[in-house]
């Protein structure tokens, strides 16, 4: 079954250069990213084998978190190819997330 991985400064630009990846900027006090966790595992399990689903401690990994200028958290940013396609900040429902993946899948 497929969870959202854990990555850092270091393992991050490996993890999103291929294909589509959904990464959680989050912090171990952030209530709204505790809202959202369970959202992020949902997405992970759905979208197995079509997206890769990331999450990136801020407090833990200053860099990343400011080479995308992510100034509040949750920030979820997807990416295509290693390029930000989409920007979500904030708790949000889970169909949000979804309209927004569905959009840079590939149509069968």
């Amino acid at each position: 079954m497929a969870k959202p991985i854990v990555v850092t400064d270091n393992s991050f630009d490996q993890e999103i250069k291929d294909g589509l990846a959904l990464v959680d900027f989050w912090a171990e006090w952030c209530g709204p990213c505790r809202m959202i966790a369970p959202i992020l595992e949902e997405l992970a399990q759905e979208y197995e084998g079509k997206l890769k689903v990331l999450k990136l401690d801020v407090d833990e990994n200053p860099k990343t978190a400011m080479r995308f200028r992510v100034m509040s958290i949750p920030t979820v940013i997807l990416f295509k190819n290693g390029e930000p396609v989409e920007v979500i900040v904030g708790a949000q429902p889970k169909r949000n997330f979804v309209a927004r993946i569905e959009k840079h899948l590939p149509q069968a």
